[in-house]
Order: structure tokens, then sequence, then C-alpha cells
């Protein structure tokens, strides 16, 4: 999580919301991802999916079984199906995300029964710093 929160500063000083996401697989990062929706002009170009393209390309499969998404904000819903699409065993995440969490905080997308694969999630890894971060951010555009 601390190279996720790595990922998010750099996020942050390109200009864009600070959230920073790793896939690893056994010890070795695959995949890594910050958001910048705004400086490639894509609005799916969130951390997490940033990273699962890196790990995919990594792999040469899409298919990412047997690997750990670090994410220091909540999965937003698009993120989190896209986690469960690219089969993802686990999900750990840092701060809740109350406006546009997909992994029980507006919507649960992992407990979905009829989707086709299950993601073990695990929420508040380092929740304070990572929320700081964001609030700090946002604090600073609004002065």
């Amino acid at each position: 999580m601390r190279e996720a929160l790595e990922l998010a500063r750099s996020a942050a000083l390109a200009g864009e919301v600070p959230v920073g996401a790793l896939v690893v697989q056994g010890e070795r990062v695959i995949g890594r991802g910050a958001n910048r929706p705004i400086g490639s002009c894509d609005p799916t170009a969130h951390a997490e999916i940033v990273a699962l393209r890196d790990a995919a390309r990594h792999l040469g499969d899409y298919r990412l079984g047997g690997t750990t998404l670090y994410v220091t904000l909540e999965p937003c819903i698009m993120c989190a199906a896209a986690l469960v699409h690219a089969r993802i065993d686990r999900v750990v995440f840092g701060a809740w995300d109350p406006k546009a969490g997909g992994a029980g905080s507006i919507a649960d997308v992992f407990n979905i029964r009829e989707l086709n694969h299950r993601v073990d999630v695990f929420g508040g890894v380092l929740a304070d710093e990572c929320g700081t971060l964001l609030s700090d951010f946002f604090r600073a555009r609004r002065s």
C-alpha cells in the first residue's frame, strides 16, 4: 500500500485525483497505475484500470487470477466490475469512498451472486493516510 500511495502522490502532482494502484502476483508487482483520466482524456483511466492494463500486458493475458490489487481508495462501480472480469483474487484498499465506492459504500459489486467470479475484499488499510492525501488534494483545489 505504501507504493500505491507513492503512485497516488504522483497523480496529484500531475493534477489528477490522487489514487494509486498495484497488481501483485506473489511478491512481485506486475502492474502499476495512477489516476490519469484528465491527462489522457479517458474517463476509464482510473488507477485500477491503468494497473490492470499494465498487469495484463505483463502477463500477456487479460485474466489475472492469482493476483491481488492494492489501491488507495475504494474502487468505484466501474473498477469493481473490471476487477471481477479480470479474475483478480483479492482487493485491498485504503480509504472508503462514501460518494462512489463499489465495495460497499454505495454498492457492493463484489457480492453480486450472479457474477461468475468472487473477489476477496479488505478495506481500511492505511485508511487515514490515504484519506488525508485525498482531503488535502481537494482542500488545495478549493482554495
